[in-house]
Parts: structure tokens; sequence; C-alpha cells
């Protein structure tokens, strides 16, 4: 039988067989291999006296191992991303052909009989390769094979006896097969840049590092910038993982896929993390934060820092997510614009609901939301007042071209504020609602007793939580009852003093590195630090409505639906001077008297309706006021 290896198989296997069946002719003898395992027609069998062509064969099929690195096949692509050397690149292919076909992983068993081992050991692997140092260094820990976690160690007694083995996940990826590692972290994310995008973020400037640090606000700001300041193009992308097995899959994937690794890290980097890219030196690391991690926190090896400003998302960044003639509705930092486009998708492309769902989660467990119902059509307010309301959509609406496109400044942020100030009831609530409306977005209330502590700093990272989540989503982040958390700082006397001013300081330099819509509302503007009225954009003062206002607001407060009988809204709006708020309650009580009563909506109903609001609101019912009802209120 000819002893001429058939070319069968990729370079690397026919390289991996060679050298097996050029072991089992050293120490079997012919019948003991036939028995063992009749190999296939296309299996050399080992027959005594052909160790010379077999040594020849070993030869011709190292040297086009050696050539196939320079072709684009998938044995060559994981080698170079690896950076393994001659040696390392020789055990790779022996433990990927053991993996990868029966009859040689029989040929490995029989070979290690003795020690009933059926994966190869380092001693097997320094008898197949003939080079003992050579060999096993290539499974060394900062070996490309090991640094990579493309192989498996497993130690069973003396040293010779460690058993390798290829992960799976690159066998499979040998084979063909592209899916993704189940042990990677669920946040995962591939993400890319070309060279012409490279370029203009990096000004033409050609300096790379394989360890980046960068800092900006707007995290896929971070990702661009610190891909185009990196050597590698395409990346993965994933918040710190917590657990070794993460960090693991984390590296072979970018390994196996040719990809660098931004890696999402808040003010310091996990000591695993520091571990992972020490070893894995082979990557290109981005470490994308808010804040950079200490010194002492960093991997001992040269980064550069990158700053990432947080700019707008362009027109045609706007235009790749929705497509071309899509109004910009909203005021989307450009992460928020991808978190949008992943929502849009599963809310049929409704970009309103898309938006809304950014800040979904946290938030909602801090504040309470709601989603607007109402309009412009629902408030009744002086024209100065109106035209002051709809100031604050225009101005959200147009910041980015104010900004942006024509170069103001946005120090210290681009974020708005605006005050509502004026007694309970006068539409402060409303008004916020009509302007989420008009905007398309949300209203989270702040509710204060989630958020005012007792205890010493506690509400101070309570409304850190607040802006961290509201940061995440685009709404409208409403404080009720402002001069409670805004209240003008005092003389310190004691400790608590002290804590209450800081508390405010606090909040002034929160709201002013805030970039998105914050309304407060506040019964008593006379108690607001000034410090604080100084932030104001936009200030609109509510006041309780005239004669006419009043009877708008009982005529818009009685539903076309309602069958009314006879109620005299001018009447009404002239004899008690309620506010708009008040007038709502007293309609709705009429509606309910009437309801129990089995009659249509009387002016009996709205009289009694009125009463009721006002015992509600502690006000002394006089008789004479109520004219020719006075009989509805009389004891």
């Amino acid at each position: 039988m000819s002893n001429e290896q058939p070319d069968v198989g990729p370079a690397w296997f026919r390289f991996g067989r060679s050298v097996l069946v050029r072991h089992a002719q050293s120490v079997l003898d012919s019948s003991e291999a036939q028995r063992a395992d009749p190999p296939p027609n296309d299996t050399p069998a080992t027959q005594p006296g052909d160790s010379g062509d077999l040594e020849m064969s070993v030869a011709a099929a190292r040297e086009d191992l050696v050539q196939s690195l320079e072709t684009d096949g998938t044995f060559a692509a994981l080698a170079a991303n690896a950076r393994m050397s001659a040696a390392e690149v020789e055990v790779f292919a022996l433990l990927a052909t053991a993996e990868s076909d029966r009859h040689c992983q029989q040929l490995v068993a029989q070979a290690q009989a003795a020690t009933g081992h059926t994966q190869m050991t380092f001693g097997l692997i320094s008898q197949l390769l003939g080079d003992t140092r050579g060999a096993t260094l290539a499974l060394a820990a900062d070996a490309a094979l090991c640094r990579s976690t493309f192989v498996r160690l497993i130690a069973d007694g003396p040293w010779t006896n460690t058993a390798a083995s290829l992960h799976p996940g690159v066998v499979w990826a040998l084979l063909g097969d592209a899916s993704a590692d189940p042990k990677l972290p669920a946040d995962v994310e591939l993400f890319e840049i070309d060279d012409a995008e490279a370029h203009l973020l990096t000004a033409g400037d050609d300096r790379r590092s394989e360890l980046l640090v960068v800092n900006g606000t707007d995290s896929m700001r971070r990702r661009q910038h610190g891909a185009a300041w990196s050597p590698a193009q395409r990346f993965l992308c994933a918040n710190a993982p917590d657990n070794d097995d993460a960090w693991s899959a984390l590296v072979r994937e970018a390994t196996i896929t040719g990809r660098g690794l931004i890696i999402e890290v808040g003010s310091s980097l996990p000591q695993l993390g520091r571990q992972w890219i020490e070893r894995a030196h082979h990557l290109a690391w981005v470490l994308s934060t808010k804040s950079g991690p200490p010194v002492a926190e960093m991997p001992r090896s040269s980064w550069m820092d990158i700053a990432a400003p947080a700019t707008d998302p362009t027109d045609a960044e706007w235009a790749s997510v929705f497509g071309p003639g899509v109004a910009r509705t909203h005021h989307l930092t450009f992460e928020q614009l991808h978190r949008v486009s992943t929502a849009a998708k599963a809310v049929d492309g409704d970009i309103d609901a898309a938006v809304r769902r950014l800040a979904s989660g946290k938030l909602d467990q801090l504040t309470r939301r709601i989603t607007p119902t109402r309009g412009w059509g629902d408030i009744v307010l002086s024209e100065e007042r109106f035209a002051l309301l709809q100031s604050v959509t225009s101005r959200y609406q147009n910041s980015t071209q104010v900004y942006d496109e024509w170069g103001f400044s946005a120090n210290p942020s681009r974020g708005l504020v605006a005050l509502f100030s004026g007694p309970s009831g006068t539409g402060k609530t409303l008004a916020s609602e009509i302007i989420a409306g008009e905007l398309g977005l949300d209203v989270f209330k702040l509710d204060l007793s989630s958020v005012v502590s007792k205890y010493i700093g506690e509400t101070e990272k309570n409304l850190e939580q607040v802006f961290d989540a509201a940061s995440a989503g685009n709404l409208v982040l409403f404080f009720d009852e402002a001069d409670s958390l805004f209240g003008k700082r005092s003389e310190v006397k004691d400790a608590r003093d002290r804590y209450a001013n800081i508390e405010v300081s606090y909040l002034l330099q929160r709201l002013e590195s805030y970039d998105g819509l914050v309304i407060m509302a506040t019964n008593f503007e006379k108690n607001v630090d000034e410090a604080f009225l100084r932030r104001i954009h936009v200030r609109v003062a509510f006041a309780l409505p005239g004669v006419e206002e009043r009877a708008a607001i009982w005529r818009h407060n009685l539903p076309e639906n309602a069958p009314t009988d006879g109620v005299d809204v001018e009447w009404l709006a002239k004899k008690f001077e309620l506010s708009g708020g008040a007038i709502r309650n007293a309609a709705i009580q009429a509606g309910f008297v009437s309801a129990a009563a089995g009659t249509d909506v009387s002016m009996d109903a709205a009289v009694l309706g009125v009463a009721r609001e006002l015992r509600k609101m502690g006000r002394l019912l006089k008789p004479s006021d109520f004219g020719e009802y006075h009989e509805l209120v009389s004891d």
C-alpha cells in the first residue's frame, strides 16, 4: 500500500494527520494499528518500513501549513488574530485535527493507552512535534493559544499529563460555523467604523493605541472616538463582566472574529478587567467611561486618553436610523438615537413610542409617569402666559439648530429649566403635561416622599439616581413643590443646617450639568433659593383666573356628552373665585350628584358641586354668597 498522503482536507488537517500517523508508525506495529481501528479509504495505513516516506510527508505538510497562513482561510485568520508563533501554529493544527476527526482521535487515544488519556497531553504533544521546549511553551499561560482562551488545560498529576483541548467554539469556527458563544454577556453588541469616519474623527492624526480610555457623557460617541483611535475597526461592545467565564468568552469571540473590545466601565476598572486586559494583549482594547478610572487601577501598559464630545446626531445619522425625510421631532443624544432605533423595531417604527421606552425601568420606580392626554385647548390662560409656555416647547425643539448649527454657547449644559409658580390648582401640572405632549414625551413627576430622607447624605444619593435614570431617556422631569427641595439656604446653626445647604448646592450643580428638560412647580416662589432662580430659562407665574377665564374653564369642564339643564356658567364664574383645578373638581362633583339623582346636570347640581369643593378646601360657606341657591347650603 502506498504511503503517500492523499491531498484531502485543509493544510492544517493534513499536517496534523501526518504527524499522528508518523507517531503511530513509530510506536505500534502494523497489525496493532489495523486492529485498533481500520482506517478509512482516504487514510494511509501504517506499515513497517515506511518511516522515511512518512517523514517526507510531514515535511511537505509542514511546508503547506506555512504557505496556507498567507491565504484568507479561517485557520490562517485565527492564527493571525491570536498572533501565534510558528510553534503555536503547529500545536493549534495538531489540536484541531484531533478534535475534528474520529480516526485521528483514536490515534491519540492509542498513543496514550498506558495513561488512559483521550485528549492530547503535554507529553504527547512534545513527542509528536519532536521539540519539547517549543511545543510545550506554545501552551504556556502567556502564549497565544492560552491568552486567546482557544485551549482548555486540565491538570492531572505530573506536568506531562496535563491535557489540552480546543474550546468547542474554536472548532466550530474552523468547520465554518459562525454562531456566537453562548457564554457571551447578554448585552454584547457589534460596532464598526470605516476609514473615512475614523479619519474625520481623528482629524487625520495617524496615532493609534492598543489601549484607549475614552471619556464622555454619550456612550455611542465614546464608541465612535474609541474605534477611530484604535488600530482595529470592528469591535465587540459590552459592559464590564463580573465573572471569568464572560471575560473569557469575550476575548475568545473577539479573537475568532478579528475584533477589538470596547468595554463600558464605571468610575473604576474591576480587578478582573485589569487582569484580562494585561493577559489578552493581542487585542485592541477601548475602555469607555464617563470619568476615567484611577491610574492605580489601570493595566501595566501604556494607554491613550481620548475625549469624546457629546455632539448631537447629524442629519445623516438621523436619516440612517429613521430614513430620509423623517422630521427631527425629538431632541435625542446620539446614544439615545441608537436606543430608539432598537426600540422602534418593537413598536412598528413609532418614534414617539420608542422614545417613551427610553425612560422605562429605574425611573418608573423613583417617579410617577404621566402619559400626556391633553393639549393646548385644555388650558385657559392669558395670551402672555400662553406664549411663555409655547416658548418652552420652541426652545426645546430648536436647541440643535441654535447650539450646534449656529454655534451659540451651551455652557454649562444644553438643558432647559422652567419654573412654574402660583397658587394650587392654577394649571402648573396641566401645563407640564401639555408641553410634554407637544414634544411627544412623558412627564415623570418626582415623588418627594421617595427622595427626601432624614438621613444625612441619603437625599443626594436618591436624587443622583433620579438624574442618572432620567439621563437615559428623553422626557420631562417634573419637580412639584420645588421649594421643599430648592429652599433658600440658611445661616448654619447646626449640622442639619449645614447638610440642608449641601443638598441645595448639590441640586444646583446637578441641574447645571443635566441636558434634559426640567420643570419645577412651586406655590411659594419667594421661598426658592435665589441661586436657583438665576438658573431658570423660562419663568411662568400662574395666577387665579379672572371672571372670563373662569367661565371658559366651566364650559370646558362640562362635556358635550353630559346632559346639562340650564347651567349658568357666567353666574358661577362671577360668584365664586375658584382656581381652574377647583372648577374642574366642582364640575365632576356636579356630574356625580346628577347621576345619583337620575337627572340631567342642573344648576342645583353645579352649586352643590361648588359647595362641596369649598368645604374640602376648608372655606367657610356663607348662604348669602349663594344667592337664590342659598337653601342648598343651609344647615
